[in-house]
This record gives structure tokens, C-alpha cells and sequence, in this order.
């Protein structure tokens, strides 16, 4: 009997070395792969496992910190290597993240360092509650003989940002003061109501607007064009910080006392675009991505959180044993880290991505990473995997405070519904859950100077 079979050359299909590849022929009709969902599914169930069992976010720590808490944190816009850090004692320590040393040190004001802000030239701007603004040269090494420029104030400054391409800075205090470098004087007062202002900030892509918020809990954007103050929100709580969406130009986020971060659109006040919730206490600083779709947040009850922008709840926590109340966060430039600064005196450097690693990677390696992550975002909503990549561990007061918070908050809307149930149709109506925040938005009309 004779069989005949068929017989292919492996030349044509066996690539030769140092040679383009050539692709191997293959069927994609389905009814021959009855298995493929299930094996693509046990994939990403053991990528969404290693994920976890490499998350590392921890790096290091820069130097050997402060002595006294740090409360400001500054990072160069044109380097990817270089940020200044404030303490309570009046010290500013400019570091080298590559290396993680500081470079330089010294006493800059009597008291707490409230603001840093790096200059278009690589300078340094700083601001106390010892009334003065100070200039200062980073790359000297010897700052004995004191600051480059000295700007006086009448109250303890609060905050301080520069602009992104003009020699001119905002600072916060008992007003809301515009200033240029080469002046001693500010040029404009852009206040609103307020006793006090607690932070201020300018919007990166929208170099002329500014946002500020006050003691009196509210949000004030205003315009250095008609330099007056433009549109006011009063919330329920005070707001700690504001920063800028350096990709969507017209968003802000706002850290706020009540626990919570809301984004804001500046042309539509009356509501928020989005509430990050999970911190348990207040939450004392945030920061957006280079990217714009990821915030970090640093908050009183000793924690970091990272969350996406188009979500509710955060993506990732970050704590360690030692590290205590958290007042400042920042993004590196390149969206990869995580500076925070903590009352205790240290600076972290976290990683964004927690199972993330920065060496030279091959062809091959990335594909497979580009893989996973491919298989992670396509069966996300599973179970299993659902659940292993949300899990972390707390520490127990964080556990603790997150349930009995939630207690409350259910005792809370019981009340509310049992009132609802018991009162005239319509008279209780459901609060929103991204207006409920906001008392009142108010508008002034500025006349065109120009």
C-alpha cells in the first residue's frame, strides 16, 4: 500500500538567521480555535497575579530628608532631574533625583516654608509666613551672602507659582498679589472677599488664568489680562489645593476638607465633573499627570492616592509604616514617579505604575508587557481578575476609619430616605451627588481695558 503525504520546503517557512521573518501561515476561523477565550482568559488572570505579586511602588527616599516636616515640593519644568523641597524650619534643599543627593541646602526664611516655584531660568522662588518672597541662585554653592532679590509683603505669604513663559509670579497671602521679577512691588491685586488665601496656581495652557482658593471656602478664578478677578465658587468645606489639567486647558481639581477631590470645568461651576473619592480624612494636596489622565493625592490620614480621571475611586494606595501626614505630591515630568513629602520629614519617590520596571527592556520583553496589559484592559470586568487587582492591604486605622465612615454615610441616607418617605411628594427632592457641594457660584463682569 502506498501513502502519500503532503511535503513543504522549510526554507519557505523557517526564517535564516539575520533575515526579515516571514510569517507562518495560519487559519483565524474561530471553529478551529474553540479554546482561544479561555486560554486568552487564564493569561490575563496569571498577568493580573504577577502584576501583583512584582507591585513594588516604594523607590527610595531623597537624602536624608528634613529635619522638621516638609510642606512644599517643587519640581523643574524643563528637567527631568531636578526639585526643591521646603521644611518647617525655613530650609530649602534642591535634589538631584537621578542620583537622589541634594544638591545644595540652606536656611531661606525664619519659620515655615510655605511655597517653592522654579523660575523660566532655573532659579528658585520661595515664600514664608515671615512676610518676604526670596529669589534665589541654585547654582550657587554658597548662599551665606543671602538671596539674589528680596520681595516684602505685608502678611505671611501662603503660596506662590510662577508663570509658565513670562518673568511674572502670583503669590497668596491675605491677598491675591501678581508680581514681576524686576519689580519690588506687586503690579496687581487680584483678591475677592477673602481673609485669607491658601493656595494659588497658574494654568499651564492657559497662561493668563489663575485659580486661588480661600479661606471663606471658596475657589476664585481670575485673569491677569483685566487683572481682576473673574468667577467665584463657595463649596461647603474649604478647599486645600487646586491644580491645573495640563492637557484639557478649561478642568481643575480640587483637593477639599470634606475628604474629597472634585474637577471642576471653569465655564460650568455649577456642578463638578467628577468626585475622587476613598481618602478618610482631608485631603492636602493633589497633582495631575504630565499626561492629564491620571491625579495623585497626599492627605492627612497618612496615605497616597492615584486615581484616573474618568473614575470615582482610586486605582492604587500607597502608605508605609513610618510615613505620617502628607502635604505635598508631585508628578515627575516624564509621568513615571511620584515625589510626596511627608510631616515627618522625608521625600519619597514612588513609582506610578506599582509593577513598573525602568531598565532597557527587549523587542521581545515589551511585546509580551504590551500583551498583558492588552489582556488585563479586555477581561478587567471578570470576577476574579476584578477582585485580585483591586485587593490591597491597609493599614488597620485606614481600615477601620473607611468602614466606620461608611456606616455613617448609610445611617445617614437611611435618615434621609425614611424623611423622604414620610414627607409630601416632591418636597425632599434627591441631592446630586456633583452639585450637593456647591453653596453658590458668583460671576463679576470686568470691563475690557485694552
Amino acid at each position: 500500500m502506498k501513502v502519500k503525504t503532503l511535503s513543504r520546503s522549510s526554507d519557505v517557512y523557517l526564517p535564516a538567521r539575520n533575515c526579515e521573518v516571514s510569517r507562518l501561515p495560519r487559519n483565524l476561523d474561530p471553529d478551529l480555535h474553540p479554546f482561544e477565550r479561555a486560554r486568552e482568559y487564564t493569561r490575563a488572570l496569571n498577568a493580573t497575579k504577577l502584576e501583583r505579586v512584582f507591585a513594588a511602588p516604594f523607590v527610595g527616599q531623597l537624602g536624608n530628608g528634613h529635619i522638621e516636616g516638609v510642606y512644599c515640593i517643587a519640581k523643574h519644568t524643563r528637567r527631568l532631574n531636578s526639585a526643591a523641597s521646603g521644611s518647617g524650619d525655613g530650609v530649602i534643599k534642591y535634589w538631584d533625583l537621578s542620583s537622589k543627593e541634594e544638591v545644595v541646602s540652606f536656611t531661606a526664611h525664619r519659620g515655615i516654608v510655605k511655597g517653592l516655584a522654579i523660575t523660566l531660568d532655573g532659579n528658585l522662588l520661595s515664600c514664608g509666613m515671615d512676610n518676604t518672597v526670596k529669589l534665589w541662585d541654585v547654582m550657587k554653592t554658597d548662599h551665606s551672602g543671602g538671596p539674589s532679590k528680596t520681595f516684602l509683603g505685608s502678611s505671611g505669604f501662603t503660596g506662590i507659582d510662577h508663570h509658565r513663559s513670562n518673568p511674572v509670579f502670583v503669590t497668596s497671602s491675605n491677598a491675591v498679589q501678581l508680581w514681576d521679577e524686576n519689580r519690588s512691588k506687586p503690579i496687581a491685586d487680584l483678591s475677592w472677599g477673602a481673609d485669607n488665601v491658601n493656595s494659588v496656581r497658574f494654568n499651564q495652557t492657559e497662561q493668563s488664568i489663575i485659580a486661588s482658593t480661600g479661606s471663606d471656602r471658596s475657589i476664585v478664578i481670575h485673569d491677569i489680562r483685566s487683572k481682576a478677578p473673574v468667577q467665584k465658587l463657595v463649596t461647603l468645606m474649604r478647599t486645600n489645593a487646586v491644580c491645573w489639567n495640563p492637557i484639557e486647558a478649561f478642568n481643575f481639581a480640587a483637593a477639599n476638607e470634606d475628604h474629597n477631590v472634585y474637577l471642576y470645568d471653569m465655564r460650568y461651576l455649577t456642578r463638578s465633573l467628577n468626585v475622587y473619592k476613598d481618602h478618610v480624612s482631608a485631603v492636602m494636596d493633589v497633582d495631575f499627570s504630565p499626561t492629564g489622565q491620571e491625579l495623585v493625592t497626599g492627605s492627612y490620614d497618612k496615605t497616597l492616592r492615584i486615581y484616573r480621571v474618568n473614575e470615582g475611586h482610586s486605582r492604587d494606595i500607597y502608605h508605609t509604616k513610618r510615613m505620617q501626614r502628607i502635604f505635598c505630591v508631585r508628578f515627575t515630568m516624564d509621568a513615571k514617579y511620584i515625589m510626596s513629602g511627608s510631616d515627618e520629614g522625608n521625600i519619597r519617590i514612588w513609582r506610578a505604575e506599582a509593577a513598573a520596571r525602568s531598565n532597557v527592556k527587549s523587542a521581545r520583553e515589551r511585546s509580551k508587557l504590551e500583551y498583558d496589559a492588552a489582556l488585563k484592559e479586555r477581561y478587567k470586568n471578570m470576577p476574579q481578575i476584578r477582585r485580585i487587582s483591586r485587593h490591597r492591604h491597609l493599614p488597620k486605622p485606614i481600615k477601620t476609619a473607611g468602614e466606620t465612615k461608611r456606616i455613617e454615610l448609610a445611617s445617614i441616607k437611611r435618615k434621609e430616605d425614611n424623611m423622604r418617605r414620610r414627607s409630601k411628594k416632591g418636597t425632599m427632592p434627591y441631592p446630586k451627588e456633583r452639585e450637593k457641594q456647591i453653596i453658590g457660584v458668583a460671576i463679576r463682569e470686568v470691563e475690557n481695558k485694552g
